[in-house]
């Protein structure tokens, strides 16, 4: 009674979206419109609420311990990401699923840039920071041009794909390089290696339950329905994509941060605590790291 209850009400708010016709070039498992004519898809929107608390918890860190500007800018768009993703889900419009895809590209090429700036202090003339940007700000115009042309999200996942394995491997080097990994003491560096390895893993569990959600999708529907909701939900594989990526990113993103932090400053000015069990940066000295 409760399934048919509530493919009724799906096909009633579906007929009457507010938004209109699906225009994105995706659509997940999730029904359409199951439960609001204003939210196309309540679970996949509302789990990115992970996403955007990880993100401002992580932007306080760097406001409150007063690090360089460039890490506030990544936690912000690591919320940006969050954001558009729940516009994207809530609507499923092609220019709300650009919020979504180009961000994720923007972020995750960012955060690997700053890997490759390795010199010591954050003076703009005395590293490759400018070389950097201009490289970040050009593959980011070239993607953004070539996407919106294809407009085929293979192509959006193979690049983003290949930012983050650039990131894997450019932070396995990072941590095992002698003339860099130096700078950041056995203990330290053991702590980083189990953030960034666990953040990771986390990851690409996410990365196993999505695919399993298009896979499989129609079983799952099934049992959804068996189960009814809002048992149901938890069924929402790509809703635990949104909450597993969030938490990975999350602590892939603290231990970078710790790292590069560690390789441009002094080690000894910096530590991975915990708060309520999750972790977080914190600063020794809080004079504040131009």
């Amino acid at each position: 009674m409760a399934a048919f209850a509530n493919a009724t009400a799906g096909a009633f708010f579906s007929a009457r979206a507010f938004w209109g016709p699906v225009t994105a070039t995706l659509d997940w498992c999730e029904a359409n419109y199951q439960f609001s004519r204003y939210i196309a898809e309540a679970a996949n929107s509302f789990s990115n609420l992970v996403t955007v608390a990880l993100a401002v918890y992580g932007a306080w860190q760097s406001v409150s311990e007063k690090l360089p500007p460039r890490y506030l800018a990544g936690w912000m768009g690591f919320a940006l990401v969050g954001i558009g993703s729940f516009i994207f889900h809530a609507t499923l419009l092609f220019e709300a699923q650009l919020m979504d895809e180009l961000p994720m590209v923007y972020v995750a090429s960012y955060c690997c840039a700053i890997l490759f700036d390795t010199s010591r202090g954050f003076s703009l003339r005395d590293s490759n920071a400018l070389q950097l940007s201009v490289i970040f700000v050009a593959f980011n115009i070239l993607f953004t041009w070539s996407y919106y042309l294809s407009r085929d999200p293979v192509y959006h996942q193979v690049i983003f794909a290949g930012i983050m394995f650039a990131t894997l491997f450019r932070t396995m080097y990072l941590l095992r390089n002698g003339e860099i990994a130096k700078r950041l003491p056995a203990g330290p560096r053991s702590t980083v290696t189990r953030l960034f390895s666990t953040g990771a893993a986390t990851f690409a569990f996410g990365f196993f339950v999505w695919n399993l959600d298009n896979i499989f999708c129609s079983t799952v529907t099934r049992w959804k329905h068996l189960i009814g909701w809002p048992a149901a939900f938890v069924l929402e594989g790509h809703s635990w994509w949104h909450i597993l990526t969030a938490a990975g990113t999350y602590l892939m993103l603290v231990g970078n941060t710790c790292n590069t932090l560690c390789i441009k400053d002094e080690h000894s000015n910096f530590a991975i605590t915990k708060f309520l069990g999750i972790p977080r940066l914190t600063r020794a000295n809080k004079a504040k790291t131009q």
